[in-house]
């Protein structure tokens, strides 16, 4: 496809991450030959059911461009959530960048809770215990694993 705009003035190296259960946080650089004055604004849909929302709260670099977007109360649904940023200039047309995300595949999981241990010095043996981290995307138990460090003073 042939975008409208001039090369190199999308944005680049767009990322996302879900934090915290529902947080969100979109990044990304401005276009290496954007023009100074560029402005970008990102739109997203979490499926094709809802409808396009532009970022209610971006983040800005120093000279005052949105160079990302933090979400709240983001849930995830079944389908692939598609993002778009696009930019203005007053001199020129600005490329747009999009794409679809599989949100649970940017999830960071949250660490276990009410971890427990209790050791039995006469058996020798310790049994550790913990609750599995909650997530944004399931309610259902899903296949965790775990690694344990064991430090011995």
């Amino acid at each position: 496809p042939v975008f409208a705009g001039m090369k190199g003035s999308a944005i680049e190296n767009f990322s996302c991450v879900i934090y915290n259960i529902f947080l969100m946080n979109c990044t990304w650089q401005a276009g290496r030959d954007a023009p100074a004055d560029t402005q970008y604004f990102l739109y997203w849909q979490k499926s094709r059911d809802e409808e396009e929302m532009e970022c209610e709260l971006y983040i800005k670099d120093e000279n005052c461009r949105n160079v990302g977007c933090i979400f709240q109360n983001v849930s995830i649904g079944m389908e692939k959530a598609y993002f778009l940023v696009n930019g203005s200039s007053k001199d020129s047309l600005i490329q747009f960048y999009d794409e679809y995300i599989d949100l649970y595949k940017i999830e960071k999981l949250m660490p276990p809770s009410n971890i427990t241990v209790n050791c039995d010095e006469t058996k020798n043996d310790c049994i550790i215990q913990w609750q599995r981290p909650q997530i944004s995307h399931s309610s259902k138990d899903m296949c965790f694993k775990y690694e344990i460090n064991i430090k011995y003073k």
